[in-house]
C-alpha cells in the first residue's frame, strides 16, 4: 500500500484551509497527523477520506485516484471525530446499509459485532449509545470492507481513561496485523505512545515531517506545547 500526495489544497472563504501540501505513505506507518486548531489537519483527512473535495491537487492510492469512491472505500477507512452514524436505526442496521452500499459480504457485519462487542448492543438505536460505544461503531463500520489505510480524526476526543486505552490497544493491534494509521491528536502523550513517524502542519502547510526522536527534540514541538 502506497498513498501518494502531491500539491493538495482547500481553501476555505475567510481561512487558510489546506495549502500545498505533499507528502507519501509507505505500508505499515503509524503516523500522528500534529498541530494547533484550524491548522488543516481535519481538512486533509476529509479530503483523504472522500468527504471533500480538494480544491486542486492530486491523491493516489496504489495508482487508484481518490475520485474513484467506489474503489477507494476499500483501501482507505475513516473515522471521524464526531462519529457520523444514523442515530435513529440500530447498530446492526448501520453497518448492513454500509455493507450495502458497498457490496460488502454479509458475513463481515456479523463478524463485526463480534470483534467490536457489540452483540449485547446490535438492536440498540444509536442515539443511546454512550460515545465510546458510538466510536466503536463507528470505527467497526469503517473496517467492513477491511481496507489497508485508516485514518482517525482525534480518535480519543472526549473518551474516559477506560475507552482511551481500549483505543490505543486497538490502535496498536490494527498496526501489528498490517495497516497503515494516519491519526490526529493534541495530546503529547498519545503521540510519543502510538507514532512511529509524525507530521506537523501549521496554517495549511506541512512544516514537519519526521520520527518521534526528531519532533520531540525539534523546537517545533516546544513552540507547539509552549
Amino acid at each position: 500500500m502506497q498513498l501518494e500526495v502531491h500539491d493538495l489544497s482547500k481553501i476555505y472563504k475567510g481561512n487558510r484551509g489546506l495549502l500545498a501540501t505533499g507528502f507519501t505513505i509507505q505500508q505499515g506507518e503509524l503516523i500522528a497527523l500534529v498541530g494547533h486548531n484550524g491548522a488543516g489537519k481535519s481538512t486533509l483527512l476529509k479530503i483523504l477520506g472522500g468527504w471533500l473535495i480538494p480544491d486542486s491537487g492530486e491523491v493516489r492510492v496504489d495508482g487508484i485516484d481518490l475520485k474513484n469512491r467506489r474503489a477507494l472505500v476499500r483501501k482507505i477507512g475513516f473515522v471521524p471525530e464526531t462519529p457520523n452514524l444514523f442515530d435513529l436505526f440500530s447498530v446492526e442496521y448501520n453497518l448492513i446499509l454500509f455493507a450495502r452500499l458497498f457490496k460488502i459480504p454479509v458475513a463481515r457485519i456479523e463478524a463485526t459485532l463480534t470483534e467490536f462487542n457489540l452483540i449485547p448492543f446490535r438492536r440498540s438505536k444509536v442515539q443511546v449509545l454512550s460515545k465510546g460505544l458510538k466510536q466503536r461503531v463507528s470505527i467497526g463500520r469503517s473496517l467492513l470492507a477491511d481496507p489497508p489505510l485508516m485514518l482517525f480524526d482525534e480518535p480519543t476526543s472526549g473518551l474516559d481513561f477506560d475507552m482511551t486505552k481500549e483505543i490505543y490497544l486497538l490502535l496498536e493491534r490494527l498496526h501489528a496485523s498490517g495497516k497503515t494509521i494516519l491519526f490526529t491528536s493534541h495530546r503529547p502523550e498519545e503521540i510519543k505512545a502510538l507514532a512511529t513517524r509524525i507530521m506537523v502542519l501549521h496554517q495549511g502547510s506541512l512544516v514537519f515531517d519526521g520520527s518521534p526522536a526528531e519532533y520531540f527534540e525539534s523546537h517545533i514541538h516546544q513552540n507547539l506545547y509552549s
